[in-house]
């Protein structure tokens, strides 16, 4: 007599794969949780040495996949998603994928390759519609997790035999961004040499809590100039509030905001020294550079550091020591703002 317990151990049995399979990551969400995809595809390339790895995602994402070592080739979700499903489906038959991993799940996503017959295809079984498109369901959350985003992303290919999970110091070392894209001249003019170049990225686009304005400035203040080479970092609709609240009362800071596009960002990123930032893309990618990635949290869960630490060689993080969810419903967060200017100038060396 078939159960449900026995139906779902019958799928989560492991799977066996050819000598040179094609494996898609899915991940169609932000920056900072692309980067903390990244590992994924070298630990998938270090058990599966002739494998290719494809990554489906946003169009605007597409420059730090190409930076990636370890990925192979790059899916266009906005375009997939743009065209009629049938062209869509035939689109993705013709990669000739034996694996998906559903790292960020969309039911659209689950649809369209269920019915291009991808052969494994796995997703947590916390979504309802993966019982219908998944055939490798595996049962976790992430929200209640004490784990790390990027270790929680390896729980989905335990069916893979990778190894789970992998430590944040490993993780930290696995981001594969060899292939850098060359920084233009008229940006690689600002970074001075025997300088210390830091990048303030103030705004997270509402994706994180914010350090006030009044800490930037006073950080500003106190490192010194001799020593240090300052720019701001924004995009085109933040500008103006940034000058407002910090360059009308620095002329000396660098103002980049909306200046560079994606492909230089990541170049300017990786010729500076340190970046400050809440938790953000650009952070992640200076983390996973090697570069001095400050990064600055509220306690609040799902948000706090234990799940969204930058990793990287050189990366930390400053919080306050507490369990603390008084600010869930506000933007504004007491407990990120108790951090120091003085806290974050002793960290940046």
């Amino acid at each position: 007599m078939f159960t449900f317990q026995s139906i779902y151990l019958s799928l989560s049995l492991g799977m066996k794969l050819s000598s040179n399979p094609t494996i898609i990551i899915s991940r169609t969400d932000n920056i900072g949780d692309v980067v903390l995809t990244l590992p994924l595809a070298r630990f998938l390339k270090k058990k599966y040495p002739n494998a290719k790895i494809l990554f489906l995602g946003k169009n605007y994402i597409k420059p730090l996949i190409d930076c990636c070592e370890n990925i192979d080739k790059f899916i266009d979700w906005d375009h997939l998603s743009s065209i009629p499903e049938k062209e869509a489906i035939s689109m993705l038959k013709a990669l000739e994928a034996e694996v998906i991993v559903h790292v960020f799940p969309r039911p659209e996503i689950a649809r369209m390759v269920y019915k291009a017959g991808i052969k494994y295809r796995i997703g947590t079984s916390h979504r309802a519609y993966n019982w219908f498109y998944c055939n490798k369901p595996v049962g976790f959350t992430r929200k209640n997790s004490p784990l790390h985003e990027a270790q929680l992303n390896f729980k989905l290919v335990e069916l893979l035999k990778i190894d789970f999970p992998p430590s944040l110091d490993e993780l930290g070392k696995s981001y594969g961004l060899t292939k850098l894209p060359a920084l233009d001249g008229q940006w690689k003019r600002l970074i001075t040499p025997g300088k210390y170049n830091l990048i303030l990225h103030p705004l997270s686009r509402g994706s994180a809590r914010n350090w006030n304005w009044k800490n930037y400035n006073h950080l500003i203040e106190i490192l010194p100039s001799d020593k240090f080479n300052i720019f701001v970092t924004g995009t085109e609709a933040e500008s103006a509030l940034i000058t407002e609240n910090i360059l009308q009362y620095h002329p000396e800071v660098t103002d980049l905001t909306g200046k560079l596009d994606f492909i230089q960002l990541i170049a300017f990123i990786s010729h500076a020294d340190g970046l400050v930032a809440a938790s953000t893309g650009p952070l992640h990618i200076a983390a996973a550079l090697g570069k001095r990635a400050v990064g600055l949290y509220p306690s609040i869960r799902p948000m706090h550091p234990g799940r969204w630490a930058p990793l990287g060689p050189k990366a930390t993080y400053l919080a306050l020591d507490k369990e603390c969810n008084d600010c869930q419903k506000n933007k504004y967060c007491t407990c990120i703002n108790t951090i120091t200017a003085e806290q974050v100038k002793r960290l940046l060396n």
